[in-house]
């Protein structure tokens, strides 16, 4: 049973190297990264968006304590002048506007909150998009030291290309090594 076993196991790995060669790692992991990077783009623009609503709903508050401010200045005019009427109106106008700021001031909260974890996702996901771009050069370049890419036939040795800087570099090692023995 145990030999079955390992055939079976031994069979499902040449299967997947077989399904790793014919998907194309390089482009899988190009397309990957043009979907990070489009991912990264959303949240950028998102968190602008958050950032000018919470600027607005700032704005909005600084306007309501002036308001506030004007409303406690009348209200001490009419009670003073005991014109009740105006008063409650003047009243009405100050519980609805400290109702509204206690909206604004929840939803400033939820946005700060939304805004942190959002930050903290789009520092994340930077992260992984730069290791993803390492992990696609190393792959590039170890399909360009091979000389052949996925899928591709091997070059014969003529089509290969050395650089001279190379060349020399070589000589230099091959003779240092020659006079060491």
């Amino acid at each position: 049973m145990a030999l079955i076993t390992r055939v079976a196991r031994l069979f499902r790995s040449d299967l997947h190297a077989v399904l790793d060669r014919i998907e194309e790692p390089e482009v899988l992991l190009r397309q990957a990264i043009r979907e990070m990077e489009e991912e990264l783009s959303s949240d950028e623009q998102r968190i602008k968006l958050m950032k000018h609503e919470q600027s607005q709903i700032i704005d909005r508050l600084a306007d309501l304590d002036h308001q506030l401010a004007d409303i406690e200045e009348q209200l001490d005019v009419c009670l003073a002048s005991k014109k009740d009427d105006l008063a409650r109106v003047l009243v009405r106008r100050k519980l609805e506007a400290g109702q509204f700021q206690k909206v604004l001031a929840k939803r400033r909260e939820g946005l700060d909150e939304q805004l942190k974890t959002l930050s903290t996702r789009l520092d994340d996901n930077r992260m992984r998009l730069e290791g993803m771009r390492q992990k696609a050069e190393l792959l590039a370049a170890e399909a360009q030291s091979e000389g052949t890419g996925y899928g591709g036939s091997a070059p014969e040795p003529g089509q290969c290309r050395v650089r001279d800087e190379d060349v020399e570099v070589a000589l230099l090692r091959e003779k240092q090594n020659r006079s060491r023995s």
